[in-house]
């Protein structure tokens, strides 16, 4: 496969991120709202598919690090009354700690026990919130409320809650995360993640240290998620506990599948094309998932790498 320069990588990469900021000026309100949620949680793909698509290791426990994120921001807001910026970074340290402890215990296994430990973990993190209801709100959740949602930038004060400043802030957020795992992967530790994936043991007579490779995938894999998370609480104004189910573990990966595992644009693309296609079908009828189960087998079919994995494999290898 033939790489691409960094200057023709990180042009197509800027190139996606000047398009999002033009389509703000004239996407109608409804596709407005619905791109920002859509990038913030392109976010959580992003995160996910550091450790499943350039590590190998299949998760099913990274709602919890997204839901870390939300809660610990949107809790700091709610209970504790601290500012947006110290909320978003309370949610960032939740979720960078959690990860850290959970991959200490989950990388003692690999393979089908990984997946198992971590869904186990997130079942437990599950329990935890509705247990703890009198401060999560248990099954119906928290609002945020909308006097808290203001972004203080000096002597300007900017309301998280008005569509334009809320895209924007999912843009910023989105660009950062993505020019950042561009320039991880492209790094001599993205290709030791990949070493990995493809012959941990290889990697290991080479002299790495897989181990404390793999937890510090892990433990950025968690930080972008929970970064989702706290600025998802901020922006959109909810916390639930729906956020924190296996069902939220299963979405990244499949969002993953979809746009390409090991590519930088596919989580985007995944996460845009699951939602556009719920979206559309769910307005025509009411057995809209038979509709988006058929679209995905043939997607499977046709895009067995995922839409950008198929691209990249077969006519522009050059794709990170």
């Amino acid at each position: 496969m033939k790489e691409a320069s960094p200057a023709k990588a990180y042009a197509l990469h800027v190139g996606v991120i000047v398009l999002l900021f033009a389509l703000s000026f004239v996407l109608p309100e409804y596709h407005h709202g619905l791109l920002a949620r859509i990038m913030v949680l392109a976010v959580f793909a992003m995160g996910y598919n550091m450790l499943f698509g350039y590590v190998g290791l299949l998760s099913l426990g990274h709602a919890m690090f997204f839901s870390a994120g939300l809660y610990g921001a949107g809790l700091a807001v709610i209970h504790l009354g601290w500012s947006v910026p110290a909320a978003f970074a309370a949610g960032l340290a939740c979720g960078a700690l959690l990860a850290l402890v959970i991959g200490l215990l989950a990388l003692r296994t690999s393979g089908v026990a990984f997946m198992i430990v971590t869904m186990m973990f997130a079942q437990v993190f599950y329990l935890i919130i509705l247990y703890l209801a009198a401060w999560t709100g248990g099954d119906q959740g928290l609002v945020v409320p909308q006097s808290a949602r203001v972004l203080v930038l000096g002597s300007t004060s900017l309301g998280l809650t008005n569509p334009t400043v809320r895209y924007m802030s999912a843009l910023v957020l989105f660009s950062i995360v993505l020019l950042m795992t561009l320039a991880v992967v492209r790094s001599r530790y993205g290709r030791v993640l990949v070493a990995i994936r493809e012959n941990e043991e290889r990697t290991k007579m080479l002299g790495y240290d897989t181990f404390s490779n793999k937890l510090a995938a892990v433990v950025v894999s968690g930080t972008i998620c929970a970064a989702s998370g706290a600025a998802y609480a901020l922006l959109f104004g909810y916390v639930g506990s729906t956020f924190a189910s296996v069902q939220y573990s299963i979405l990244p990966l499949l969002w993953v599948l979809l746009g390409g595992a090991a590519t930088t644009l596919g989580p985007l693309i995944g996460t845009l094309f699951m939602y556009y296609v719920v979206d559309i079908t769910s307005g025509y009828t009411s057995a809209y998932l038979l509709i988006v189960g058929i679209a995905l087998i043939l997607l499977v079919l046709f895009f067995p790498k995922g839409i950008l994995g198929t691209i990249r494999q077969r006519w522009l290898g050059w794709l990170p």
